[in-house]
């Protein structure tokens, strides 16, 4: 009777819990999912995980924050009317005397904070005072790990949100209307796709000063084109099902045919290579930091630290280390992928 019951309460789901369902029940992909948020989540706070500067300093009956102000540190006893360096050991002596003290983070290095008290040349290897060792400038390497998987997250994430949208546009004009419209667009679509995307970024690179923004725009300009052909498809195939014939015939306008109608019928395509279509991003801008090509040099990036592994070879925990977080980060975003597509796969019970 309870097998029966359970039945019927599944055939009473909607098409969105049922998938959901489904996604649950894939537990490799379902864990990967929370691994991969509560990572992503936590890292959105790296200035609080991960810093070079106390949280909180409580000094001689007053409460300070270097997270939000900057102090000279004459203001906890120093000599100098310079920004304080909180690693320096004779400030530290000095904030904590006298019963004062100070909160520091998890780990005592921002992405750019250099080590000058190292005990080791540098790159220095793991120690106590940095727990995956330094680059070759002295750097923290986990402090510019988690800054550096934000970094590539965010962009990730940005970029895809951008091919998606531009795809969904294009790809839902060409499937909608077909005839000359879709014809012109697909040879100018193969016209652009053999663009040589390299030689593009390597020219602007030469001529712009390397940002994030100017990242995001050039690679934004070839990331749509694989999702315009999957929307493309998907609007071929309803645009003259039933539901929307009887839409026109209603005279609901073809903007709102496409998008209210045959739109939401054509998602399955788009969340299913979403985790796809980011992990691309982060081995791009992975590759391109790598070459050289990307984000500033003091930005921190895992490009840049494999090429620091490659240029010192005998600092294994540059390449390891950082090879560990970037295989690590595509391998959940493919099993949050391959769940997402069995979720989404109507056939599946």
């Amino acid at each position: 009777m309870e097998n029966i019951l359970s039945n019927e309460q599944l055939i009473n789901l909607s098409p969105q819990r049922r998938a959901w369902l489904r996604f649950k029940s894939n537990r490799r992909g379902y864990v990967s999912l929370w691994i991969f948020v509560i990572v992503f989540v936590l890292s959105l706070f790296a200035e609080l995980l991960s810093n070079d500067k106390p949280l909180v300093i409580q000094y001689e009956q007053g409460y300070y924050f270097p997270l939000i102000t900057d102090y000279p540190e004459t203001t906890f006893g120093g000599d100098f009317v310079t920004m304080t360096d909180y690693n320096d050991p004779y400030i530290k002596s000095k904030i904590t005397a006298n019963g004062n003290w100070a909160i520091y983070p998890l780990n005592n290095y921002s992405y750019d904070s250099i080590n000058y008290f190292a005990e080791l040349p540098n790159p220095a290897q793991p120690s106590r005072q940095n727990y995956l060792g330094t680059d070759d400038r002295g750097r923290d390497v986990l402090a510019r790990l988690i800054y550096g998987f934000r970094l590539s997250v965010l962009f990730a994430l940005i970029l895809t949100a951008v091919g998606v949208v531009i795809g969904i546009i294009i790809g839902s004009i060409q499937g909608y209307f077909v005839g000359k419209v879709d014809l012109v667009a697909q040879r100018l679509i193969e016209i652009w796709s053999s663009m040589p995307e390299l030689y593009l970024l390597i020219i602007f690179a030469s001529i712009f000063k390397p940002s994030i923004g100017l990242l995001i725009i050039l690679l934004s300009l070839f990331g749509w084109m694989g999702l315009s052909d999957y929307v493309r498809a998907e609007f071929l195939r309803g645009r003259n099902l039933d539901y929307v014939q009887a839409a026109r015939s209603m005279g609901v306008s073809n903007v709102g045919i496409m998008f209210k109608h045959l739109l939401p019928n054509s998602m399955v395509p788009v969340l299913t290579f979403l985790p796809f279509r980011i992990s691309g991003a982060i081995l791009a801008l992975t590759s391109l930091d790598y070459l050289g090509l990307g984000v500033p040099p003091s930005t921190p990036s895992l490009g840049e630290l494999l090429s620091q592994g490659k240029d010192n070879i005998d600092a294994w925990w540059l390449s390891m280390t950082t090879f560990s977080v970037l295989v690590g980060t595509l391998v959940l975003l493919i099993f949050i992928g391959e769940a997402l597509r069995e979720a989404l796969d109507t056939r599946r019970g």
